[in-house]
């Protein structure tokens, strides 16, 4: 005779100890078919935490809600102590050169494009963790300007302009244009 059914019935130890390995093996199974996050979303979920991280080091701590495009700033600053992008400065001999013939003791930056990619995660994370799209601090004026002024500083530090890529014409719409043309004789 079974015993199964007045074990959990009466709450024995046999019988939790079997409804919990019961739960966990649920729970892992759920967590097995969850999809392993992207790259992107890794990235993002990296970067909001370490935001997060620097607003509750400040002194005082910053609330996420009270968060502005200063303290947006003051972390994009921050960021460039741990920078891999050599940033000649204006009296440095080897400035506006492409290839600089020698070594130099101008700063360590973060470059353009890492901090561009940055306030795009962040600013798309801000949104997804609930912020307004109207109050994103990621995605104010002033964040742009700064990252204007940096793309332009390390242009002009390496000797190479910034040129925005322009879009290439749909081929196919061109070829439909052209063929609206009256033809010539």
């Amino acid at each position: 005779m079974s015993t199964k059914g007045k074990d959990i019935a009466e709450g024995s130890p046999r019988s939790s100890a079997t409804t919990i390995v019961a739960t966990t093996s649920t729970t892992d199974a759920s967590v097995a078919n969850q999809q392993p996050l992207s790259r992107y979303e890794s990235q993002k979920r990296r970067d909001w935490n370490t935001f997060g991280q620097y607003l509750r080091n400040q002194r005082p701590p910053v609330a996420l809600s009270q968060c502005n495009s200063n303290q947006v700033l003051d972390f994009l600053r921050y960021l460039d102590q741990f920078g891999k992008t050599k940033v000649h400065v204006q009296g440095c001999l080897f400035f506006g050169q492409v290839e600089p013939p020698g070594p130099c003791t101008c700063p360590l930056r973060q470059a353009w494009g890492s901090l561009d990619a940055l306030i795009g995660r962040l600013r798309a994370a801000y949104e997804e963790n609930g912020g307004l799209p109207e109050t994103n601090p990621f995605a104010s004026g002033a964040i742009r300007v700064y990252l204007r002024e940096v793309r332009d500083s390390q242009a002009k530090a390496r000797g190479i302009p910034y040129r925005k890529k322009k879009k290439k014409r749909n081929l196919i719409k061109a070829i439909g244009d052209s063929s609206n043309l009256p033809l010539q004789q």
